[in-house]
């Protein structure tokens, strides 16, 4: 597909802007990383919850924190442990002696960017509280809905699964996350930096002079500024063939849902928009379709004996369908 036969039919000045500014806001303290921050910045953009995995110690919290500090909103910190109950998260109701009636608290869940630590440290109980809350954006109490305050955007870390104390998170939920982002080992010459610029710091408190780059408002504004964008219907066909074949691969148990096709538009929307465009190409597609299908697909239990990834998946599936031009 060439570019040049399209032209730009949005204003997209104050979304470039916006961009470069939180992308400068997070050099400040971040090394390396360039794929997981614009990613992470897609997934606000294109409205949809963020899973973050690593190893500890690879500045998995510290990402999501400058990402919420950089947007002038409601943050809240969810930090999960096995002990932690639903009511915890959600809220519950209170015994008013005044009135003599029960009055709803609210959780720490009612906020606009909600960092959740440590995601998978906490059972399936408390994993379900958040099934209605991610996806329809309320929570019901005691027959009574209460919805959330827009934007909402839940960012969550976790260690992968194998690390000792760890949950597998349910289907249902993983299916809720626009991406699931995975953060490597930095490289030596990146771990060089990491350890001078650590060293040359004058304070231990790393977000003290980051600054907020956008409001609530700004975010809401910009996300219905993507949604509007265009996009072909040989696109829309070639991302419903890759889910499609998720369903039908020999080494999958279980595929894509129509959710990750909506997802994986989405998301590509957003990265066009970090590009600087308000149409999207098959290689925007292509780009998010790993980020997009790792934590929704199930590989075969053969193939997990093998060592394949989800990625090694996604990438043959994409090898096998014509990419349109």
């Amino acid at each position: 597909m060439e570019n040049e036969n399209f032209e730009n039919r949005t204003d997209l000045s104050k979304l470039s802007t916006a961009v470069s500014q939180i992308k400068y806001t997070l050099a400040q303290i971040i090394v390396g990383q360039q794929d997981s921050i614009d990613l992470l910045i897609a997934g606000i953009l294109a409205d949809g919850h963020i899973l973050i995995e690593g190893v500890p110690g690879v500045a998995k919290t510290l990402t999501a924190k400058l990402i919420a500090k950089a947007i002038d909103a409601r943050y809240s910190r969810i930090q999960f442990t096995p002990d932690l109950m639903p009511s915890d998260i959600l809220g519950t109701s209170v015994f008013n002696p005044k009135s003599t009636e029960f009055e709803f608290k609210q959780g720490p869940v009612f906020g606009n960017i909600i960092l959740i630590d440590e995601i998978n440290r906490a059972p399936a109980k408390t994993q379900s509280a958040l099934f209605e809350v991610m996806e329809e954006r309320q929570v019901t109490i005691d027959g009574h809905t209460y919805k959330m305050q827009e934007p909402f955007t839940v960012l969550a870390t976790q260690n992968p699964v194998e690390q000792e104390g760890t949950y597998r998170l349910p289907e249902a939920q993983l299916d809720r996350f626009l991406f699931k982002i995975e953060i490597k080992y930095p490289t030596l010459e990146e771990e060089i930096a990491i350890i001078t610029r650590q060293h040359q710091q004058k304070t231990t408190d790393q977000l003290t002079h980051i600054q907020p780059v956008l409001s609530a408002g700004d975010i809401i504004a910009l996300r219905q500024q993507v949604r509007s964008f265009h996009v072909e219907a040989k696109l829309l066909e070639f991302t419903a063939k890759i889910i499609h074949e998720t369903r039908n691969h020999k080494s999958l148990f279980l595929g894509g849902s129509p959710r990750a096709s909506l997802a994986m538009i989405n998301a590509a929307k957003a990265i066009a928009a970090i590009k600087g465009r308000d149409f999207i190409t098959p290689d925007d597609i292509i780009y998010v379709a790993a980020p997009v299908l790792r934590h929704r697909i199930m590989l075969t239990p053969d193939k997990e004996m093998e060592g394949v990834s989800p990625d090694d998946v996604v990438a043959q599936i994409i090898q096998k369908i014509e990419v349109p031009r």
